[in-house]
């Protein structure tokens, strides 16, 4: 899997980036992060920077719904969007790899670009000192910058017998 930095091409980000309808899981500046069925996952000390959610038509390699993120003002709890996935940031959580889409209706800035990252690396660091004192083993660590094409086909489509992600977050 190549993943690459902060620097991608302007000019290749704004060719046809792919569509997508996000779910609203977590409001930007709520505290309450609830996982893809609802379930209140954790309660963090500090607020979420942007508006998280799900593609609930893909599951992604950990077997949960695919991550996505959507840049811009607070969209409700349960708001269905159809927005770009300009990228895409590699998480790996437990050892397993989790992808989230980066979605705008324009194309990510440099400046949020690094401001997600950003977010991501210190993401990561917290989710490792969590699932440390959940005792859920594994690496955690954010590889950085990908193509949203190329994660979206490292998922697989959402079929009926997907119900909930098969390990606990």
């Amino acid at each position: 899997m190549k993943v690459t930095t902060v620097g991608l091409d302007l000019a290749k980000q704004v060719q046809d980036p792919p569509v997508v309808e996000v779910v609203i899981e977590i409001p930007r500046g709520s505290f309450i992060k609830r996982g893809s069925t609802g379930h209140v996952d954790f309660v963090s000390p500090l607020p979420c920077p942007f508006n998280y959610g799900s593609v609930p038509q893909w599951v992604g390699l950990e077997g949960d719904l695919l991550d996505a993120v959507v840049l811009g003002a607070r969209l409700p709890l349960g708001a269905h969007t159809q927005v770009r996935a300009w990228g895409a940031v590699t998480l790996t959580d437990r050892g397993m790899s989790d992808d989230k889409l980066i979605c705008s209706h324009q194309p990510v800035s440099d400046r949020q670009r690094r401001m997600v990252l950003r977010f991501f690396h210190f993401y990561a660091k917290c989710k490792g000192l969590l699932n440390l004192l959940r005792r859920r083993p594994g690496r955690n660590a954010c590889e950085g910058w990908c193509d949203a094409a190329a994660a979206i086909a490292r998922a697989r489509p959402r079929d009926a017998s997907w119900r909930e992600p098969p390990v606990p977050f």
